[in-house]
């Protein structure tokens, strides 16, 4: 009814592991997606009986509540994310990026139509929401899981946010050695987590089957309709059981899609329906264990264990948002929405394994501020719920446009299905909405700093590169002019990079006017952003004669891969264009933007202010020469002024 198989499709590894390859795939994603979700035990079903809703924990409400719980992670993670939104990756990748790629799969939405300027505007302010809800997951993970010092040694209490932020400062610190690394580790974590909370809840509801039939929906009907707006007020709570259902999507790129549905169907969904099962079963039993009702699940004599066992798991909880941020940020980058910069490949083998220094130490501010600020995980859970929400509501309407436009479904298909997507994502996100001046403002803040430097960083090159294309000069007049005035030429090689393929790149001029010599072979090399995560080498390099010793270069690579210009100078060697390394040198321009009022017939327009913040952020962007990784002893660089 619903064909999903989407047409642009990865070949690699990640394709379809079975056997041994899959196992250890899904263990170590075990360890990176499933932590943000697999830990919300910890607080969920109890910020659900806060105080500020008064609602008691009689028979009627816990079954109603755990109801609730029960379909929002079935009808959110099972049949939203795990059957279908997993199923719209761009060649194997995922997140809001990947999206808009498959949306315009033909052409940069530098400037798209009227009607796909909004598409744009969703997809960067999901993407926005998501690095908030990176740096709000760890620390609502941990808070969580060290609130449980209350229960074990209540004379620790005070010692819970300095503890939390130590823990965290040494998850941050060790985010570089990879994902490979830190997955590895965490995955046998993750597992001993998933068999011990199942085991609780298993223990309890043995006690008490009858909290089995809060499986039926009529439970949660009826709950709805006895509190009304209170009711409605308490969906802001239950939807913290599906927090991390959007790190199932964004981080695909690192272990593919098969490894984390068999994760999550075999292993996460069974455990965590066993722990809420076993929560509501135990509130039957004693209402007062609402104040934190998944430590109480375990003996006393076990606390100490639980402890220790729930902070590792807090500490892997918080990878899979990280993880994720790296990932989007690169594609972020490709496609020309995030300044350069510095990306590390953490794997030989996992190319979706990277780290990216500066977004990590970004996200670790934020966090650390977000703990000292917040200080539990009662003031923490309405900016929590905001990030969530709002990203899962992008992504909803995301996927309805990808489904119509590439995998060609009936508009009846389409509408029906994310018509019942939306009416869950706006009801928790409406739910939400409420809390914004308890907290909930600040992903909303950050995200819409963070979706404006993005607008601005893309149609500031947008701007930058109408401003260069208007003083190029057509390459055919150029060579013209060399061929007559018998320029002297040089041995060696001479790369000349350029964001376009037409034209003479400023830098070639400048160092013709200055240096009055150009070398025997000259190559005009340009890099582009194709539609799609990877290319394979043989498509990579392109190579067009121009005479007189020019070549134009032009290099294709996928949104998830990092540009390497030497190695493209290699294929263009191997097709008897010499490019000798120590015979190569190579030119960069390295531009002084000077902000001015626009014109008239700008075609791409941006504020004065809006060119003062581009100008300093590519002035913070990482230099071309690390970002294509060029030889720094090999490159000249000449400064221009360029007035925007």
């Amino acid at each position: 009814m619903f064909p999903v198989q989407s047409p642009l499709r990865k070949e690699g590894h990640h394709e379809n592991p079975t056997g041994k390859r899959l196992a250890i795939l899904t263990l170590t994603a075990l360890g990176v997606v499933y932590g943000d979700i697999g830990t919300s035990p910890l607080y969920a079903l109890k910020e659900c009986f806060s105080p500020i809703y008064g609602i008691e924990a009689t028979r009627q409400n816990v079954f109603g509540i755990l109801s609730l719980i029960v379909w929002a992670l079935t009808l959110v993670v099972t049949v939203k994310y795990v059957n279908f939104i997993l199923r719209a990756d761009n060649r194997g990748e995922g997140g809001t990026f990947a999206l808009l790629a498959l949306i315009f799969p033909r052409r940069s939405p530098d400037t798209p139509s009227a009607r796909g300027r909004w598409i744009v505007a969703l997809a960067l302010f999901g993407t926005a929401l998501l690095y908030g809800d990176g740096i709000i997951t760890p620390a609502m993970s941990v808070l969580g899981a060290m609130e449980g010092l209350e229960i074990a040694l209540p004379s620790m209490e005070r010692y819970i946010v300095p503890i939390a932020v130590v823990i965290l400062a040494a998850l941050f610190a060790a985010q570089r050695f990879g994902t490979d690394r830190v997955g590895r580790a965490f995955g046998p974590v993750m597992l001993l987590w998933f068999a011990t909370i199942s085991l609780l809840g298993i223990f309890e509801v043995a006690k008490d089957p009858s909290i089995l039939w809060a499986v039926n929906p009529i439970h949660a009907v009826r709950f709805m309709q006895e509190h009304g707006t209170l009711g409605f007020l308490v969906l802001g709570s239950v939807v913290l059981v599906v927090t991390g259902g959007e790190a199932l999507y964004a981080d695909m790129g690192h272990f593919g899609r098969k490894p984390i549905q068999t994760a999550w169907l075999w292993l996460v969904f069974p455990s965590l329906l066993l722990n809420y099962f076993g929560q509501g079963a135990l509130l039957l039993r004693d209402p007062s264990a609402a104040e934190n009702p998944f430590f109480l699940l375990a003996p006393k004599a076990l606390l100490i264990p639980l402890l220790v066992i729930s902070t590792l798991a807090a500490i892997v909880a918080s990878q899979a948002l990280i993880s994720g941020a790296f990932s989007i940020t690169r594609q972020g980058i490709q496609l020309g929405f995030i300044p350069r910069l510095e990306i590390l490949h953490t794997s030989t083998t996992e190319e979706g394994q990277i780290y990216i220094p500066e977004v990590n130490y970004f996200i670790a501010v934020g966090c650390l501020l977000v703990v000292l600020v917040f200080q539990n995980t009662s003031n923490l859970g309405a900016a929590y719920g905001i990030a969530v929400t709002g990203t899962m509501f992008i992504t909803t309407i995301l996927f309805d446009v990808v489904a119509r436009l590439r995998f060609r479904w009936q508009s009846w298909q389409a509408t029906s299905l994310t018509t019942a997507f939306l009416i869950v994502d706006l009801a928790f996100l409406s739910a939400n909405l409420v809390k914004v001046k308890h907290g909930g403002w600040v992903p909303l803040v950050l995200g819409l700093v963070l979706f404006l430097l993005m607008l601005t960083w893309k149609r500031g090159r947008a701007l930058l590169n109408t401003r260069l294309a208007e003083g190029a000069l057509p390459i055919g007049l150029f060579l013209d002019g060399v061929e007559k005035s018998k320029v002297h030429r040089v041995p060696g090689t001479a790369v000349f990079m350029t964001g376009s393929d037409d034209g003479v790149p400023p830098v070639l001029l400048h160092h013709l006017k200055h240096n009055k010599v150009l070398h025997e072979r000259v190559l005009l090399v340009s890099v582009k952003t194709a539609d799609v995560p990877e290319t394979s080498a043989a498509e990579r390099v392109r190579v067009m004669p121009l005479g007189h010793g020019f070549w134009r270069v032009v290099a294709s690579y996928g949104f998830m891969q990092t540009p390497n210009v030497p190695n493209v100078l290699e294929v263009v060697d191997q097709m008897g264009i010499r490019c000798k390394p120590m015979e190569t040198s190579y030119f960069l321009g390295r531009e002084r933007l000077i902000p001015v009022p626009g014109r008239p017939g700008d075609t791409v327009t941006l504020s004065r202010w809006r060119k003062v913040v581009f100008a300093i952020m590519a002035r913070n962007a990482r230099s071309a020469t690390e970002f294509f990784c060029i030889p720094p002893n090999r490159v000249v660089e000449l400064g221009t002024q360029i007035e925007f």
